[in-house]
């Protein structure tokens, strides 16, 4: 297909979306008919087949963000996507009308939660050879682990890393590459989720309902922390002396310095080298994607209230349009 310029007639018309009016419950989650979005000359427009659903969704939902001068109301919420390039503007050149692709786009524009979303060139890659549903749960949890453990975190071969939350969306994504990493894998998770930790990779799973991590573990040389709260204050007592907690929910950095380690946290951002890397590893069977639950997109309420309860196992979708599987 050629590039979008000036000779060839927009693509347009309305679509299904989920949109926000304003902040608070699932009950402002609204299904509506929307106009079809314009592609610029950096975008790609995406026929969307699935949608992930994150925590960040209902955040967002909520107005924890509220106060982020770049979020506009009505607002279409769901970054993480995958679907077909249905439409690309006049600078892009690497992607061409029906290339499979996913992509987690910036929570400053609108989502994924429609059958049709806008990405910019940049923050897409070309889909890993599954089903685009399954697609769909791979970028925002994904790019967390692998920035939190090595862009940030820079974790080294035979290190032992200690993963809070292990059998959650990013947590299972993390036993995974800090395994293929070489690094020895110890996750804390729940009674009923410990087969699949250890299914993903990693050496020592401890059910945190019956042990305590914090007294049976020591000299950790790395701490990748999804949880907080208490569960990061005992992760001081695990560290060896020098060693590094990376957290995505905060982290005291002057009180990692009393204990002599290093403290990081971070959010995540998106590019497209990443996860065109990330779906090598899928194509090659060296990382696999764990679906929760899936829902349509007019059962969205029901996938935010699942999201919200925190008792997930690997990823929610939502489905928007059929299925397909990216066959090389």
């Amino acid at each position: 297909m050629e590039n979008t310029n000036g000779t060839i007639p927009a693509f347009s018309g309305k679509m299904k979306a989920v949109r926000i009016h304003e902040y608070g419950g699932v009950e402002k989650l609204i299904y509506e008919s929307v106009d079809i979005p314009q592609v610029g000359p950096d975008e790609v427009l995406i026929r969307v087949y699935a949608a992930g659903v994150n925590p960040v969704d209902w955040k967002i939902r909520e107005g924890h963000m509220k106060d982020n001068a770049q979020l506009k109301l009505p607002l279409i919420l769901g970054w993480d996507i995958a679907g077909t390039v249905i439409r690309t503007g006049s600078l892009v050149t690497h992607y061409d009308a029906g290339m499979m692709v996913f992509a987690r786009l910036d929570t400053a524009r609108n989502g994924g939660y429609a059958e049709y979303a806008i990405a910019k060139a940049d923050e897409m890659a070309i889909a890993p050879h599954i089903p685009l549903h399954i697609a769909a749960g791979i970028p925002l949890a994904a790019q967390t682990a692998w920035m939190g453990l090595f862009e940030i975190g820079n974790l080294l071969p035979k290190q032992k890393v200690l993963i809070h939350g292990a059998s959650g969306g990013v947590g299972m994504f993390a036993v995974q590459l800090a395994k293929i990493a070489g690094a020895h894998v110890i996750g804390t998770t729940s009674e009923i989720n410990v087969p699949i930790v250890k299914s993903l990779g990693a050496d020592e799973v401890i059910n945190y309902n019956k042990e305590d991590f914090s007294s049976k573990l020591r000299d950790i040389d790395f701490v990748f922390d999804l949880i907080g709260g208490q569960t990061q204050e005992n992760s001081w007592k695990v560290l060896r002396k020098g060693g590094t907690l990376v957290s995505t929910v905060g982290v005291d950095i002057d009180k990692a310095a009393l204990h002599g380690m290093i403290g990081k946290q971070f959010m995540v951002t998106s590019n497209g080298a990443r996860l065109a890397e990330i779906a090598g590893l899928i194509n090659k069977d060296m990382l696999r994607v764990v679906i929760d639950r899936e829902f349509s997109l007019e059962d969205v309420k029901k996938a935010h209230e699942l999201s919200q309860s925190g008792k997930t196992r690997g990823k929610i979708i939502l489905r928007i349009h059929d299925n397909l599987t990216h066959i090389e």
